[in-house]
């Protein structure tokens, strides 16, 4: 795995399925895909904001599926909680705009992909998902890792994990840095507030879309302007986002490049993207060879699956989805 020296710090977290946001972004997901198993052209944006003992779910679906049970969907994944539902239909005034192929939003979407990891992602995101992980598989409850780089190298980690005794998450951490480059003299910060075991919504609130930098590429590179979890693909926060991350792949094989990043930007009904530019190493260029409307951005991905739940855990990028491969 080729690293290039940059002589700097570089920092990302990540977080367990188990914490707050995410369980929020599951449950979103997971009413997405509910509606499109009945209605592939289900029109979905579903927010949650829960916390202490309440979830609220509020938003627009237009859809033709029926029977669609939320408050199993949120007892699956968030536990006996008082749920507050406020879901209303889409503005026709938007819909008029996506029924003619037209993007569902304004917005810019951020492709990127560097040669760093076979995940063509930043060592440092890829690591602190890989630590969170593997903690995750012994306490599968709400956690919080950490990692700091320099030279490519891990200088600082830090873990908090809900019903983690100290001890004991400081000898996994341990166990895992044996697997992995280090400076030698790692500093560890377990459960640095001390053990506890009052975590996910019993312990904090958490919304829909919060971890924006842990769902695209970390804090070092830019983020667009939307989230991905509880929109159908007709939006192109998410779907857009999809296809820059394919095209910034594609370009970095290519080009046998170190580094691509990818901007694509839409307006609401409009067709065609108003911008469609990839810098490659540095020098930007217009894209080419690439359909970059909605309707075919949707078809050539095959996005009206219910196959989102799965994305709202560990990040949108670096686990082999179709805008991947």
């Amino acid at each position: 795995m080729s690293v290039t020296k940059t002589n700097q710090y570089k920092t990302a977290e990540s977080v367990s399925p188990g914490h707050p946001d995410k369980i929020a972004d599951q449950i979103s997901d997971a009413i997405l895909d509910a509606h499109l198993v009945q209605d592939p052209f289900a029109r979905v944006a579903v927010d949650v904001a829960g916390g202490h003992g309440k979830i609220f779910v509020t938003g627009e679906v237009t859809s033709k599926a029926v029977g669609v049970d939320i408050k199993a969907i949120v007892r699956r994944l968030a536990g006996d909680i008082e749920l507050i539902e406020n879901i209303a239909r889409q503005s026709p005034e938007i819909a008029q705009g996506v029924d003619t192929g037209g993007a569902g939003d304004q917005g810019i979407m951020i492709g990127y992909a560097t040669s760093e990891t076979p995940e063509f992602l930043p060592l440092e995101v890829v690591l602190s998902r890989k630590l969170n992980q593997y903690l995750y598989k012994i306490w599968p409850f709400d956690g919080k890792t950490q990692i700091t780089t320099k030279d490519s190298l891990i200088t600082h980690v830090v873990a908090s994990f809900q019903h983690a005794k100290s001890e004991e998450l400081k000898k996994e951490v341990n166990k895992w840095l044996l697997d992995f480059d280090s400076t030698g003299d790692v500093e560890l910060f377990v459960n640095p507030a001390g053990d506890w075991d009052i975590g996910g919504f019993d312990a904090d609130a958490g919304l829909t879309g919060r971890k924006l930098a842990v769902d695209n590429y970390g804090p070092g590179v830019p983020v667009g302007g939307g989230a991905f979890s509880g929109k159908d693909p007709s939006k192109v926060d998410r779907s857009a986002a999809y296809m820059a991350r394919k095209v910034a792949i594609e370009y970095l094989k290519k080009r046998q490049a170190n580094e691509v990043f990818v901007r694509l930007a839409y307006a609401i009904g409009v067709i065609e993207p108003l911008e469609a530019t990839v810098i490659i190493d540095g020098i930007g260029e217009s894209i080419t060879g690439y359909d970059l409307t909605p309707k075919e951005i949707i078809s050539s991905l095959n996005l009206r699956r219910p196959i989102y739940e799965k994305t709202a855990s560990y990040g949108h990028f670096g686990h082999e989805f179709d805008w991947e491969k």
